[in-house]
This record gives C-alpha cells, sequence and structure tokens, in this order.
C-alpha cells in the first residue's frame, strides 16, 4: 500500500508539474535505429509507439534515416517512410529525419575521406523529399555527428571542430540548392562555447559558428537539475543569447539513459523530478523567442526509465 500511494503521488506530481508548463513548449524525442525500424515496419509497435508519444505531450519525432545492419529503408523501401509520415502528420506529429548513428561511426564524417559519404546521407533525404507528396515530406532534419567521439579529438580538436563547421556549411549548400523548405539543425554539446574556432575569416565559439549555419541547434545539456552553477539553465545561456541575436532558436537536450556520472542524466531521479526541474527551466525561459524546447534523450531509455517507476 505504502509502495502504490507513493507511486500515485509520484505521478500526480509529475501531471501537475506537465499541466503547469505553459502550452508554448514543445518536446521532441531521438528513436534511433531499432525503435525506428521497428516504427517502420511493425503495426503493432509503431501504433504503441505512436500512442506513447501523444500519451507524453511529444509532437516531434526525430526518426532515424540512415542505414542499419545492412539494410537502408529509406532508399530500398521509401514507402514504409512515407506511410508512417502521412500516419503522423495526420496525428498532429511532425516528423525529421534523424541522421548520425552510432552504428555507422558517423562521427568519422568529420575526416576528409569520409566527406562525399556524409554530403551522400544528407541528399537521400533531401531526395525523398523531393520525390514523395507533401504529406509524407519529413519536416526538418537533425544531424548527430559528433567529432568529438573520434579518437583523434584529444590532439586534433582544432582542425576536427573546423572541418565539422565547414561540413556543416557544405549541408546547408545542399538544402539551398534543393530548394525544399525543411529546417536542418544540429546537435551539440554545451561546451562547444567554449572552443574558438577561425573559420569563413572570423574567430569565434564553435558553437556560434554552428549557430550561424543552421536553421536551430539542439544543445547536450545534460543535467539533471535547472538552476545554479553548473545546470541546464546556466549551460544554455550562451546559446540562447547568441540565438537571439541572430533570430534562431535552442532546444535544450536532456538524457535519461544511465550515466557514470549522475549529474548527466535523469535516469536516478523519478519522472516528477524531471518535470520539475524542466517546469524551472521554461519557467525561466517563458517568452524567450531563442528557446525551442526540450528533446529526450531517447526513446528506448525514456521508456524502460518510465517503466521502472511503475
Amino acid at each position: 500500500m505504502w509502495r502504490f500511494a507513493n507511486s500515485l503521488r509520484a505521478l500526480w506530481l509529475g501531471l501537475a508539474c506537465l499541466w503547469a508548463l505553459p502550452s508554448q513548449a514543445q518536446r521532441a524525442i531521438w528513436m534511433w535505429e531499432a525503435d525506428s525500424f521497428a516504427t517502420l515496419e511493425q503495426a503493432e509497435a509503431s501504433e504503441a509507439h505512436l500512442q506513447f508519444l501523444q500519451a507524453k505531450g511529444i509532437r516531434t519525432l526525430y526518426l532515424y534515416a540512415d542505414a542499419y545492419e545492412g539494410r537502408h529503408l529509406l532508399v530500398q523501401q521509401p514507402q514504409r517512410y512515407a506511410r508512417l509520415i502521412e500516419r503522423m502528420h495526420a496525428r498532429g506529429f511532425e516528423v525529421y529525419a534523424l541522421l548520425g548513428s552510432w552504428y555507422l561511426h558517423t562521427e568519422r564524417y568529420m575526416l576528409p575521406d569520409y566527406r562525399d559519404t556524409a554530403l551522400a546521407m544528407l541528399q537521400r533525404v533531401l531526395d525523398y523529399n523531393a520525390q514523395v507528396a507533401p504529406a509524407a515530406r519529413f519536416d526538418g532534419i537533425n544531424l548527430d555527428i559528433e567529432p568529438h567521439l573520434l579518437d583523434e579529438w584529444s590532439t586534433q580538436r582544432t582542425e576536427l571542430l573546423t572541418r565539422f563547421v565547414d561540413l556543416s556549411h557544405a549541408f546547408m549548400a545542399l538544402k539551398r540548392r534543393s530548394g525544399l523548405g525543411l529546417r536542418i539543425g544540429a546537435a551539440i554539446p554545451f561546451w562547444f562555447d567554449g572552443l574558438p574556432v577561425h573559420w569563413g575569416g572570423q574567430s569565434k565559439p564553435a558553437s556560434e559558428h554552428l549557430q550561424d549555419i543552421y536553421d536551430y541547434v539542439t544543445l547536450m545539456d545534460y543535467r539533471d537539475h535547472a538552476e545554479g552553477p553548473d545546470s541546464i539553465l546556466s549551460h544554455a545561456r550562451e546559446e540562447l543569447a547568441y540565438a537571439r541575436r541572430i533570430g534562431k532558436t535552442v532546444q535544450i537536450g536532456i538524457e535519461t539513459s544511465p550515466n557514470d556520472i549522475r549529474k548527466v542524466s535523469f535516469d536516478h531521479l523519478r519522472e516528477a523530478d524531471m518535470e520539475r526541474e524542466l517546469g524551472k527551466v521554461q519557467q525561466a525561459l517563458s517568452g524567450d523567442p531563442a528557446f525551442g524546447g526540450f528533446v529526450i534523450h531517447h526513446f528506448s531509455s525514456y521508456r524502460r526509465w518510465l517503466a521502472r517507476q511503475r
């Protein structure tokens, strides 16, 4: 009985925090390879996944759209994407193509030998959008190709960051040539604002170069508390301020996967705790045009974390 009462209390607190949030805050979620392919290929899983997203107030799905385990559904079976996206649009969702993969080691795309592979990855999504009906098109693209995962990062950080900025410029050039209006953004760690890069005749933080280039950025702002030093708000401050200056948006990414460093993830806390902290962030940023909402990492870990609390 005590456990049941506490579970009800936690659920009530979480719902109360959700109701207290201003309605304009958007929520998105990253969905990686296996979950995305299941959503595309299995009717029962697909419906269960969409119902889960609706129940949690998540209106934007970052759906993986590259190769996995020897298959490339976007190329081989594009009708699966078209049917799912049409269905999701009819239910009020937005769908972004998620590009970047631990499986494919896309951090290597910073290296010269992989540049053509990186550009082809993006071009496939642009080609798909150009070939399908408007209702079946991706609304945007979220890139997650992290140069700091490379072994060379410790000795070639400045060079790799410069290549990342240059590759980002090339990505956006492809978009402009396509004539398509979809939004493209990149996931970046919050500490990129402390790493200077000289590119395009300007020396400034890597984060600012990337914010100049992309339509938006998703800040991997992985902390388990909203306020104070080393917090979600403190780490987002510079990116939000710059976004206001240039008329762009910053999405704030939060983590639910297990992590040895407790402060990085909400995994060791409960849903009510996360909602309380996100409520504080949203309250602090209420009315801020630079705030683009929250992105949860990631679909599987979020569901497992919630299931443990039942």
